[in-house]
């Protein structure tokens, strides 16, 4: 009952407020031309169990009964029930965001408890109600590196997710501040010997991802070291939070911006997602967005508040921190119901389950003649791989057998043409894993 459009009484009693004398006059500065005379072409009307079959046929055509070992920034894991039972709620799911403060003690708790759960994970002292996603997190703290350095160059590792650079980019392209890329090794890692004095003089930041675009694990604390030895900052991006489950939290940065997609939240199409952006606490006036804090009433009962807000919507657009970001409280809630549903151990375990399916993923790949292992370092669920033919025409196969193959790399890599990045989950069965290699086999083996 929560979503019934209004009565008729209501909607005169509101038109009569605005001074309108009906919903026409509303829309009064809408062109005729742009405005709808025929009702929308749906079909209908239709019965309940009609919609039901109708919407059930749709999801049919979304491939579904398909595996997918495409990743890149997007990951499917497993979700409980309880976490949408929950988020699902009309408190939650209705309420936007803590504008009265004081009365919004249910929505400051749950951003309390995210913003430390956050801190927890990534090894930082501080971290905010959350932003849009990690692209936008990303870029956040580049531009919070900017302010507190007061430099304008930023070097970006060729590593971090492609997309990322491109919102990057395009952020930066007007605030003055220059990016430029630095490359990777053989190993799949960011080129360290690229990181000379001459070449981090007055940068405001070195920018990395970890686990990177390739699925490599960076070595943060000497990247840490040799930006700090040139006085400029460490950004840390993270698009597949669940690494931290047993991968070593990026305490030698000074900023991490971290995609929380992977923490309970489903894929989507693509969004809406969560970004997440934590610092050391001495940076903590320049981070962007909402803080919440706790504190006691006088009364001494426990409480929170709205500690810190420099957004555009509560001070001047002058002197805010930032005017492209805001928390995802939904996304944001949901992130926390998960993590506190696992816990410590159960983040491990899921960590671990994606690890040794990745392992034995790629072992069973390399089988197959004329497929090899490209980067070396460590990885979490994700690796690259080199094939003999297009990986294109390969994924074009391989939909004929109700497979999403991996990510073709040359699109954003040139070098990398018939390169591939798998990935590997703990939603993907064994046999499905079998599957795909004995799938690949056969279409290597079919003359083009």
């Amino acid at each position: 009952m929560r979503y019934l459009p209004k009565s008729p009484s209501e909607r005169q009693e509101m038109l009569a407020a605005t001074g309108a004398r009906s919903i026409e006059d509303l829309f009064q500065s809408v062109p005729e031309q742009f405005r709808l005379r025929e009702p929308l072409p749906l079909p209908g009307p239709l019965s309940e169990m009609e919609i039901i079959r109708y919407f059930e046929a749709r999801a049919a055509e979304n491939a579904r009964d398909y595996t997918s070992f495409l990743g890149a920034g997007v990951y499917a894991h497993l979700r409980s029930v309880v976490t949408d039972a929950l988020t699902g709620r009309g408190e939650f799911l209705t309420s936007y965001t803590p504008y009265q403060a004081e009365l919004s003690q249910g929505t400051l708790t749950a951003i309390f408890e995210f913003q430390t759960l956050m801190c927890q994970l990534t090894g930082q002292e501080v971290a905010n109600a959350s932003m849009y996603d990690g692209s936008t997190a990303l870029t956040e703290a580049v531009l919070m590196a900017a302010r507190i350095t007061s430099r304008r160059r930023v070097l970006v590792a060729r590593s971090v997710h492609p997309e990322y650079h491109q919102v990057l980019r395009t952020c930066t392209r007007h605030a003055g501040i220059e990016i430029e890329e630095i490359g990777y090794t053989g190993a799949g890692q960011l080129d360290r010997a690229a990181l000379t004095k001459e070449k981090l003089a007055d940068v405001a930041a070195v920018a990395i991802q970890s686990p990177n675009f390739f699925g490599v694990i960076e070595e943060v604390p000497a990247l840490a070291e040799a930006a700090h030895a040139a006085g400029a900052l460490l950004v840390a991006g993270i698009a597949e939070a669940v690494s931290l489950g047993i991968v070593r939290p990026p305490a030698e940065a000074d900023i991490v911006a971290m995609e929380g997609q992977s923490l309970g939240l489903p894929m989507s199409y693509g969004g809406p997602y969560l970004g997440v952006i934590a610092t050391r606490q001495k940076f903590v006036r320049q981070m962007p967005g909402r803080l919440a804090g706790q504190t006691t009433d006088a009364q001494g009962r426990r409480g929170f508040v709205l500690t810190l807000a420099t957004r555009e919507q509560h001070i001047r657009r002058e002197k805010a921190t930032s005017n492209i970001c805001t928390n995802e409280a939904l996304c944001a809630l949901a992130a926390t119901i998960h993590l506190c549903l696992l816990g410590k151990e159960g983040l491990r375990e899921l960590a671990l389950q994606n690890l040794a399916k990745a392992q034995f993923a790629r072992a069973e790949l390399e089988k197959i003649p004329g497929v090899r292992h490209v980067f070396a370092s460590p990885s979490f669920n994700e690796f690259v791989l080199a094939f003999p033919r297009s990986v294109k025409l390969i994924n074009a196969a391989l939909l004929g057998e109700k497979i999403i193959g991996p990510l073709a790399l040359g699109t954003h890599y040139p070098e990398l043409t018939k390169h591939a990045l798998v990935c590997v989950t703990e939603m993907t069965p064994r046999e499905e894993i079998e599957r795909l290699a004995a799938a690949i086999r056969r279409i290597l083996a079919t003359p083009v």
